[in-house]
């Protein structure tokens, strides 16, 4: 979609702050995050686009970039005045957007600005929808679910130390780490949108001093509370709390893996949140999801290879093996959808014909002087231009994990898919896959 104009107010302090205003719909709607994304990037990547889109589908979505992040004005807010100005803050894009009384949407520990606000300005918060939020980050007697101080003090020097680097997303979402163009665009997207100076203050006064607890008792707005059962670093009680101390708050627990809030269980969580509120559920795209086999790719032992022979003679083993590999995708009519360094990603809409360009691809590549492991999993995709997702994406890339060189592992929905072409299968037994509920049965292609 065409990104809106940037518009421009000030703080009650006189800082410079960006918004910008997309949609329609018959309800202002204020998101909140943690780290604000720069507003001027937030169009560039179709993940984000795709998720903010949606919202603007049924609201008037104002968007907006605190002091200090994105483009907007301003250093730091002084100690223990983070929350406070970064709810003035809020407050004056919600003034300047001519918005009286909006419905707010909070990320994680974007829940303190978003609480502050309706605990104090209850006249001007119509509902609010709590995604996987956070009371404290700190443990106390009666909220176990903090971290202990000396876990509180690696998880601020990790996020710190990381800050502009990508390597958060081997926790966020460690089936992206391994897509190296991702890697870099998160990188380049959070080096954009704060500097490291200010993270660090931010996070610092955040992480070990802020404590909503207080304030929730307060809240008269209407609020939805969801909680995903597999975050990487919040646990269940967190929201479990909030909702038990916001009078009248909903609470919805989902089975699966979130980290990433424009990446992870989307559509469902953009349905509560439609349907929450408006009242109203946005009717399902069915073209956008599609039965498929996915299949990922990884180089064995590529970083001892790229070390032992240097990364001009690397660089150009790695185009080598590309070609290769596309050559055969393209054989076996699949769509390879992208790269992820030291493998590839590719879909096929029959899984007979991604085994055999499996195993014709590990032939082949190995006249290079290389092993593969590969991973094939058949499931519902979510189509996103010429990209896809969902859960089965990530069952892939969890099977080939499990793979060892030159072997072709695929998950138990495969085999029976493909009775009777004459493929042998040899059992490997029940895995644990990494971010996946259950335990999975996976199958060694045999020859």
């Amino acid at each position: 979609m065409k990104p809106p104009p940037i518009q421009w107010t000030r703080s009650p302090d006189g800082v410079k702050l960006a918004y910008q205003i997309v949609g329609d719909g018959d309800i202002d709607l204020a998101f909140c995050s943690p780290n604000q994304p720069n507003i001027d990037l937030l169009w560039e990547d179709p993940g984000r686009e795709r998720f903010f889109g949606r919202l603007a589908t049924f609201s008037r979505l104002i968007l907006y970039n605190q002091r200090g992040s994105g483009i907007s004005g301003g250093a730091v807010a002084r100690p223990h005045a983070v929350i406070e100005e970064h709810t003035s803050d809020l407050l004056a894009v919600l003034d300047a957007a001519g918005s009286d009384r909006s419905a707010l949407v909070a990320v994680e520990s974007g829940i303190f600005p978003a609480t502050l606000h309706a605990a104090t300005t209850p006249d001007r918060v119509r509902s609010m929808v709590l995604l996987n939020p956070i009371a404290s980050f700190r443990r106390h007697e009666d909220y176990p679910w903090g971290f202990p101080d000396d876990a509180l003090e690696r998880f601020v020097e990790l996020t710190v130390s990381h800050w502009g680097t990508g390597e958060m997303l081997r926790v966020l979402a460690p089936e992206l780490y391994v897509n190296q163009r991702f890697r870099e665009s998160y990188a380049r997207f959070e080096r954009l949108s704060s500097a490291p100076d200010i993270i660090e203050e931010f996070a610092s006064y955040l992480v070990r001093y802020f404590d909503a607890r207080g304030l929730l008792p307060a809240i008269r707005t209407p609020t939805l509370v969801i909680s995903h059962t597999r975050h990487p670093f919040i646990r269940l009680g967190h929201g479990r709390y909030v909702a038990d101390h916001i009078p009248g708050a909903r609470y919805l627990e989902r089975e699966a893996f979130w980290g990433l809030y424009t990446e992870h269980d989307v559509e469902w969580v953009l349905d509560q949140v439609q349907t929450f509120l408006t009242g109203v559920r946005g009717a399902p795209d069915l073209d956008d999801r599609v039965l498929a086999t996915v299949l990922f790719t990884d180089i064995v032992g590529s970083t001892e290879q790229a070390a032992a022979i240097g990364d001009r003679a690397w660089r150009r083993l790695l185009d080598e093996h590309d070609e290769v590999v596309r050559r055969e995708i393209e054989r076996f009519r699949g769509r390879a959808l992208k790269s992820t360094g030291d493998g590839v990603m590719a879909t096929f809409d029959g899984p007979a014909r991604a085994i055999r360009c499996a195993v014709a691809m590990n032939e082949a590549v190995r006249s290079l002087g290389v092993e593969v492991r590969t991973g094939l999993h058949t499931g519902e995709v979510e189509q996103r231009g010429e990209d896809v997702g969902g859960i089965a994406v990530h069952i892939a890339a969890r099977v080939m994990a499990k793979a060892g060189p030159n072997e072709v592992l695929v998950s138990g929905s495969v085999p029976p898919l493909v009775a009777g072409s004459g493929l042998v299968f040899d059992d490997r037994g029940s895995h644990q896959l990494k971010g996946v509920p259950g335990e999975w049965r996976l199958f060694a292609v045999g020859s």
